[in-house]
Formats: structure tokens, C-alpha cells, sequence
């Protein structure tokens, strides 16, 4: 059947000259199939996609909620009236084979974008499944799948250049391997990116939610995301930090998780005292504690052993942290003397607040070096101050 005779006749039939029907009949109809392509995609669209979401709506399920979520069936329905003009096109251009040429090339485009879409959209929702999973959640897939993505956009990219030029997509990609230098320079980031991303997963360093740290002080907050190339961190004044991924595998940063995880938040800090206060405690003086103090109320020296006022503000200050519901008791409690400097002689104070959250943290630690240095005086001691 040749559509474009058919449609010469109807127009010479309603008067038109036949030169001007000669030149419009075919491009008229090709406008026609325009007008039907659009009309059943929009049927399709209505019946298939309608369906489909009716379904979902009904028996809603992870994999039918993301296909409609990522638009895999919108994309792979535009190719049915992208394959039903393509079929027609002989046709309506029996005369006019440059424009049969140039109508089934950008069909056969508009086919392979929509094909690249719904692909597209499959990979989303592939990444979606795997973040939904508890025990893969931890795992930026995001990374992976921007590489496939990438490497499917330029595929389909390849493909379109060669419908365009007239070439085969073999050709173009045996050509290419003569540009891989300069492929190498273009895609240095991604490919950089790519290997970090598999660094960073295999060895477990990296979670959406960590804490981290960096030590040029670019960044100190929680990871938000983390893509092919960039991870971005919120940090705690609210602004927000991006770092190539491959910056974190080459060069340190701290990492808080196992402090989150564990059982308490180390605090260590150091109480100066003025080495001129130190001496030997006389047994007034311990009597003194032991009325004074309710902690030492049972404190005896080892036998033999004439204790410093230094020494017992050491085994109160072990006693007192004891004695605190918030000082994780099952890990690391240490009181220790540093080596005297020109300043004093520092007493370190080391262990583990049960309470992790910033805020309350900073305020359980206050509130206790508070009382530690309110109760120097009671040792007869006296806190290092310099002063001119």
C-alpha cells in the first residue's frame, strides 16, 4: 500500500494543484503518524501504566511500588509508538528516501532513549532494593550504580552517533581505543572514584550516618552521602562538606563509629596541681578525710605506707567516678600522675561516659571536673595558676 499516492489523490481531489501535492503528500502524512504515535502512547499509557498503578494501588508491593516509583514501565511503553512508526515509515515514503532515512533514524533514537531510560530506572530500583535490606543498608551501593549508569549512557550515547553517522557501533568503539589516553584523562574522577568506592565497602571504612573526622579540619560531622564522586558530610555548625571519596582512602581520617557503637565515650583530661602543695599526710589529716569526706570514710592506707594529699585526692577521684551512674564502669577507669613540668604536676583523668550525645556529654564532663577541682582544696593541695 503506498500511502503517499493515496494521500496525492485526496488532495488533488480537493482542488489542491497537483505540484503542490506532489511535494506535501508525504510529509503530510508523516505528520498524520506523529499525531498516532502520540495518540497510543497516551492509550497505552492510559491502559498499561493505569493498570499497573490500579494494581499497585491494590496489592502494593516493594517491586511494583518502585517500578511505578522509577517509571521503568512509562519509559519501555514510548517504544511501542516509536516501533509502530518505524514499521510504517516505508510506507508513507515510497518517493522521498532522504526523509525515510532521516524519519528512521530519529525513531530509531527515540527508541534506544526510551530503551535507556526504563534500563535506567531498573538500576534505581535495583539500588532502592538494596537499600532497603537492613544488612546491606550500611553499604553505599549509590557508587556502583552510578558507574553502570554511566557506562549504559555511554554505550546508548555510541549507539546514537552511529544510527546518526551511518556507521556501525563496532566501529566507533574500535575507534575509541585509540582515544582510551584521553577517555583515561576525561573519567580520571570517576574512575578514581569507582576503585575508592569498592575500597571504602570492602573494608568497611565508610557508612551513610558515621561520624567522621578529617585532620586539615575541612570536615567534622555525620555522612549524608556518598556518591561516585563525592561524599558529602554535614558537619555539626550545620554547613556542608564534599570530598572525593579516593581523599579518604589516600590520605587519614577518624572515624567515631566504634565510639558510637561501644558502651561509652572516653573523656580524658588532666587536673594540674601545684607541686609546692604536695607532702605526706600526718594521721590528723586522714582523720580529717574521713570525717569530711563521705567517700574515704573507709580509707586506710597499705600498711607501712605514709600516703601524700596528692596520693588520697587520686583514690577519691577513682571512688567519686565510681560512685556515678554515667561513668561506664566495665571499661577503662585510670587516674594516673603525668611527668611534673614547669606548670605542676598534672593528674590524669581517664574513662568512659556512659551518655555519647554531644550535648549531654559535654555537660557530664563539665559537671564532674567541676566537683574535681572544687574538692582540691580539701587535700590541702592547690590547683596550678600562672600568673606574672
Amino acid at each position: 500500500m503506498d500511502l503517499g499516492n493515496w494521500m496525492n489523490k485526496i488532495l488533488i481531489g480537493w482542488g489542491v494543484d497537483p505540484k503542490i501535492a506532489n511535494t506535501f503528500d508525504e510529509a503530510i502524512i508523516a505528520v498524520l503518524m506523529v499525531f498516532l504515535a502520540i495518540g497510543l502512547n497516551y492509550l497505552c499509557q492510559w491502559i498499561l501504566v493505569g493498570g499497573m498503578k490500579r494494581y499497585t494501588r491494590r496489592s502494593p508491593h516493594l517491586w511494583n511500588t518502585l517500578l511505578m516509583k522509577r517509571k521503568v514501565f512509562h519509559h519501555l511503553i514510548h517504544t511501542i509508538p516509536g516501533i509502530l512508526v518505524y514499521l510504517l515509515l516505508p510506507i508513507a515514503f515510497v518517493h522521498g528516501k532522504e526523509l525515510l532515512l532521516i524519519s528512521q533514524k530519529a525513531c530509531a533514537i527515540f527508541i534506544i532513549i526510551s530503551l535507556l531510560l526504563a534500563l535506567n530506572g531498573l538500576l534505581l530500583m535495583i539500588m532502592d532494593i538494596y537499600e532497603a535490606k537492613k544488612s546491606t543498608k550500611n553499604r553505599p551501593m549509590k557508587g556502583f550504580i552510578q558507574v553502570l549508569q554511566v557506562l549504559l549512557f555511554f554505550v546508548g550515547g555510541i549507539i546514537i552517533i552511529a544510527i546518526i553517522v551511518n556507521k556501525s557501533p563496532a566501529t566507533l568503539f574500535a575507534g575509541l581505543g585509540a582515544s582510551a589516553a584521553i577517555l583515561m584523562l576525561v573519567f580520571k574522577d570517576t574512575i578514581l572514584g569507582f576503585v575508592a568506592g569498592i575500597q571504602l565497602s570492602a573494608n568497611d571504612m565508610l557508612h551513610i550516618g558515621d561520624w567522621i573526622t578529617l585532620p586539615s579540619g575541612s570536615a567534622n560531622g555525620i555522612v549524608q552521602e556518598i556518591t561516585l564522586n563525592t561524599v558529602k558530610i554535614q558537619n555539626f555548625d550545620n554547613t556542608i562538606s564534599t570530598v572525593p571519596p579516593y581523599t579518604l582512602v589516600s590520605n587519614p581520617f577518624q572515624n567515631w563509629r566504634g565510639m558510637v557503637e561501644s558502651g561509652g565515650r572516653r573523656v580524658m583530661k588532666s587536673i594540674t596541681l601545684d607541686l609546692t602543695t604536695l607532702k605526706f599526710c600526718t594521721p590528723d589529716m586522714l582523720d580529717t578525710f574521713r570525717k569530711e569526706i563521705p567517700l574515704l570514710a573507709d580509707y586506710k592506707p597499705d600498711e607501712g605506707v605514709i600516703p601524700t594529699n596528692s596520693q588520697v585526692y587520686r583514690v577519691y577521684i577513682e571512688r567519686y567516678l565510681c560512685s556515678l551512674p554515667v561513668v561506664n564502669q566495665d571499661l577503662d577507669l585510670i587516674i594516673s600522675q603525668l611527668e611534673a613540668t614547669e606548670y605542676g604536676v598534672p593528674i590524669q583523668v581517664y574513662f568512659f561516659s556512659r551518655n555519647k550525645i554531644w550535648k549531654e556529654y559535654e555537660r557530664i564532663q563539665s559537671d564532674i571536673f567541676d566537683h574535681l577541682f572544687a574538692m582540691v582544696p580539701k587535700f590541702e593541695l592547690k590547683v596550678y595558676q600562672y600568673s606574672d
